[in-house]
């Protein structure tokens, strides 16, 4: 082995030997510590994500979900936040809504989620609380909506009520995610 081959076997094993005898020092000096603590869950519960309906007339139905209950809040599910979208069209007529939160629970793989809306070009919709039901399934993701069978305008939808998930989501589109919240019962 020619002199320069040798400096560096040598220097290579020289600097092995300290990396391994540094790291079983940094371990000697960890093992009095605690195993470090799981990051606490910063939401009770969640739905978030976006599906298009199925509808074999061609109608573009669109939903789209980021609504949060923070952790701080899970025994309350009327404080919970966020935004849902929701939008029907075919050919030149339809319209749009964007409503503000204001009541999110869910169970499982099924979220219910209520708000009033905020903004909207349909007259009927302006101002009007309404849900939106979530089924975030393994087979396909299917919703439901109070305005099925409730007036927007002259009924008055409660929080966090909605319609069972009837509708399918079109194949391929839904990609939601449902937090389960867990509502914790009172011991006393």
């Amino acid at each position: 082995m020619n002199r320069r081959t040798k400096i560096v076997a040598v220097s290579a094993a020289v600097l092995l030997t300290l990396g391994a005898g540094g790291m079983a020092a940094a371990s000697a000096d960890d093992s009095h510590r605690p195993a470090p603590a799981r990051p606490a869950v910063s939401e009770a519960a969640a739905l978030t994500g976006s599906a298009k309906l199925y509808r074999p007339a061609g109608d573009d139905i669109t939903f789209s979900f980021d609504a949060h209950l923070a952790e701080k809040d899970r025994q309350d599910p009327t404080k919970a936040t966020g935004t849902f979208r929701f939008s029907h069209y075919k050919g030149d007529r339809g319209g749009y809504a964007k409503v503000k939160v204001d009541c999110l629970t869910t169970g499982g793989k099924v979220a219910v989620v209520s708000g009033v809306v905020v903004e909207t070009d349909v007259k009927e919709f302006r101002k009007a609380r309404v849900g939106v039901t979530v089924h975030d399934a393994p087979g396909g993701d299917r919703l439901g909506y109070t305005w099925m069978t409730a007036d927007p305008q002259k009924d008055k939808v409660p929080p966090c009520l909605s319609g069972a998930p009837f509708e399918k989501v079109e194949k391929g589109t839904g990609d939601f995610e449902v937090e389960p919240w867990e509502f914790i019962h009172p011991t006393e």
